[in-house]
């Protein structure tokens, strides 16, 4: 199927922020749109107008999904489906449901492309309400074999399109670059669920015993305080840079530098920076939580560890640091399997999803 001359309103968050959801949202509109395809943004977190309105909790939600609604209404009449990028918790409630049932009013198909790392624990709380929603929706795609088997489990069917890395961007250093000190990076925002105390405590261990090494925390959130503060409490806070969300341009720099990249998760699902960190040439250590493992093969493409580990996640760091042939084989690894996540390869997937509910939109509406 071409995708050219598809009118195809992308409903889903915009940079700012930045953050894994939003850049792949922006990411794919680009895309689409360099192919000829016609998007229709409909951003669910376009700003508060008035601004000042976003002090204000509770009544600021309601400023904002009233004319989120009115446009997804209007963009229904001038497009040939819904791309809707979903999300776990109130995300769903607020944003992904609307998009679905208003598309469904409408005639227009609509793909639910769900990319929630919580998706486990929401089902168990809320599936009653998901999966109506997702019944109205004419496809549902995920990003992972996790996750495809979490909605398994709830009696739907998913098609698999993964998530979309730009290897133009996210490249590795040029030969015989220079990384300096041993820089470990990690790329997740400051939220009790992505366990950067954990981080801290491995690379207080690895500290002692690569003293010439340094941390950069790149990501911001409401823990940023007391991260800090058990940084300096457990010795290191000299060596570590919490320097706040950076834009892509940026942390593709910074990947660049970066020894090892560690992912300290406790709930994950295919995150951006594990492939982001593969295309760039870093050596990963991640925890084996949710949809890792589906993308991260240990030993080969990087090391996993339990969550909540210190030591084993210091223990593994050590090894990339002091074995460079191991590092080598890693980063080798990783850059071959990495091209899966390109856009020629998610491109035909993406084409494959549209093209099936388009014939049954048709076919709807004439049996209408």
């Amino acid at each position: 199927m071409s995708l050219r001359g598809l009118r195809i309103a992308l409903v889903g968050p915009l940079p700012p922020p930045e953050g894994g959801i939003a850049n792949q949202t922006r990411q794919l509109g680009e895309l689409l749109q360099r192919d000829g395809v016609e998007v229709f943004a409909v951003p669910v977190n376009a700003p508060y107008r008035p601004r000042w309105i976003g002090s204000i909790r509770g009544v600021r939600a309601l400023f904002r999904l009233v004319p989120y609604v009115v446009r997804l209404w209007r963009v229904a009449a001038e497009v040939d489906l819904f791309h809707v990028m979903a999300n776990s918790g109130w995300s769903w409630h607020l944003f992904a449901t609307p998009a679905v049932w208003i598309a469904r009013m409408r005639g227009v198909p609509a793909i639910v492309n769900y990319r929630g790392g919580e998706a486990e624990s929401f089902l168990d709380r809320s599936s009653g309400l998901v999966l109506k929603t997702l019944r109205r929706a004419s496809a549902l795609a995920v990003p992972s074999g996790f996750l495809q088997q979490v909605f398994g489990r709830g009696g739907m069917r998913s098609e698999v399109v993964p998530n979309i890395i730009d290897v133009e961007r996210f490249r590795p250093a040029d030969s015989g670059h220079d990384r300096g000190p041993l820089h470990v990076i990690v790329a997740r925002n400051l939220e009790p669920i992505y366990d950067i105390p954990t981080a801290l405590r491995a690379f207080a261990l690895v500290f002692r015993g690569a003293p010439d090494a340094r941390l950069t925390v790149a990501g911001s959130g409401p823990d940023r305080a007391a991260l800090g503060a058990l940084a300096a409490e457990l010795g290191i806070a000299g060596v570590v840079d919490f320097c706040g969300r950076l834009d892509r341009d940026r942390m593709a720099e910074l990947y660049r530098s970066a020894a090892v990249v560690i992912n300290p998760s406790r709930v994950d699902n295919m995150p951006n920076s594990v492939l982001e960190a593969m295309a760039s040439g870093a050596p990963v250590v991640s925890t084996d939580v949710g949809g890792v493992p589906y993308i991260l093969r240990d030993g080969v493409t990087g090391l996993l560890v339990a969550a909540e580990d210190p030591a084993a996640m210091a223990a593994a760091v050590l090894r990339v640091l002091r074995d460079r042939a191991f590092a080598d084989r890693l980063r080798a690894a990783a850059l071959a399997d990495v091209q899966q996540y390109t856009w020629p390869r998610v491109r035909q997937r993406w084409a494959d999803v549209y093209a099936s509910v388009l014939p049954r939109a048709c076919a709807e509406a004439r049996s209408a």
